[in-house]
């Protein structure tokens, strides 16, 4: 009589739940058929649960059970049988290596990938937050302030050392920052979360590979396609950032710089005065008339083209913005002084410009 090519797999099943019904440990015997039994099921080992790459917390609470565990696993999608999952770690002793805390797992990992990665818990972390239109200085200040990193520290490795660091090599977009500049602008405001001793290079380099995943070729290269280089899109798109209040309004301002750019006009935006004049005190002054007479480099109401570089961190839809800009005939705009809620005035001649200056009492 035939004997089945099954029974091996199914006897040394039932060994295994026997075993495990009785509650014993394992002995060489057992050992044995524990093998037999993950290598009849090999080929499950290497599939994994699910086709979803995206990042799942599970966290293990102290004192749960690789049974519990497994179990969890199961109901999260991230293995596809919870049992294989406990004798696979239970065979190879990594049970005893589970640890409690927070591990990051994607059902795209089989359960060997799964298994070793409970084996390193999250350790203790920093936590950053960066919101946008803010300036290098105030960059390290909240740094500072919200982790171990001083300011010292995050100014020079975003001033000069990223360069000796060679992170020109790893990022190529760094390559149309010019010599002296310092890396404003292109550290991307978003929610960073650090080591629990992180250093100063290492948070700018996640900023930098945010970055390089926001800011995707497409934005660049319709930036390219009206003259601009990354440097230049990053430098219009933070004073699209600082003018800008109303979402909605951010593609229309950057219509109208593009225009004014376009036609050898001069830009006459105030922010780039404010950088220009900031100090420790006040890095956003509140401007008199005398200042947009003053000679600086970034005083776009004399010097033509746009200013030297960067005046903040712009956010994605200020980018996209300079990238995508709202077509118009619009040339000029002054805040709506008839609203509070940060909206704008959109003129196409400097007349009607004036008019509407006038009838907020000459404010902007």
């Amino acid at each position: 009589m035939k004997r089945s090519r099954e029974f091996p797999s199914l006897l040394v099943a039932l060994l295994v739940i026997v075993a495990a019904t009785l509650g014993c440990d394992i002995s060489s015997p057992d050992e044995a058929a524990l093998a037999l039994y993950l290598e009849t099921r090999a080929s499950e080992l290497e599939e994994a649960a699910g086709s979803s790459d995206q990042p799942i917390t599970f966290a293990i609470e102290s004192g749960e059970s690789v049974g519990v565990i497994a179990d969890r696993l199961q109901t999260q999608g991230l293995v596809s049988d919870s049992e294989l999952f406990r004798r696979y770690v239970q065979y190879h002793g990594l049970d005893s290596g589970i640890e409690a805390g927070e591990f990051e797992l994607r059902q795209t990992m089989t359960i060997p990938e799964i298994a070793e990665a409970l084996q390193n818990a999250r350790r203790p972390e920093q936590v950053v937050t960066v919101r946008e239109g803010i300036r290098l200085e105030e960059i390290a200040s909240t740094v500072a302030e919200q982790t171990t990193i001083s300011e010292e520290e995050f100014l020079a490795a975003a001033s000069s050392r990223w360069r000796e660091a060679g992170l020109a090599a790893e990022f190529p977009f760094l390559a149309e920052i010019p010599p002296d500049a310092t890396l404003e602008g292109f550290l991307f405001p978003e929610t960073y979360r650090l080591p629990e001793d992180p250093e100063a290079m290492d948070l700018i380099t996640r900023m930098l590979r945010t970055f390089d995943e926001r800011v995707t070729g497409q934005m660049r290269e319709a930036a390219h396609g009206r003259g601009l280089s990354v440097f230049d899109m990053l430098t219009l798109a933070s004073i699209v950032e600082r003018e800008a209040v109303v979402a909605a309004e951010r593609p229309l301002i950057a219509g109208v710089y593009h225009n004014r750019l376009d036609d050898g006009w001069l830009l006459a935006a105030d922010p780039t005065v404010q950088y220009g004049l900031g100090t420790p005190a006040a890095w956003w002054p509140t401007l008199v008339l005398e200042d947009l007479e003053r000679d600086l480099p970034y005083n776009t109401y004399r010097v033509a083209g746009l200013p030297p570089g960067p005046i903040c961190s712009p956010g994605l839809e200020s980018i996209q913005a300079v990238a995508y800009p709202t077509e118009s005939d619009y040339y000029f705009f002054l805040a709506d002084c008839a609203q509070a809620d940060g909206s704008h005035l959109f003129s196409i001649t400097f007349e009607e410009h004036a008019t509407k200056y006038a009838a907020c009492g000459g404010g902007s």
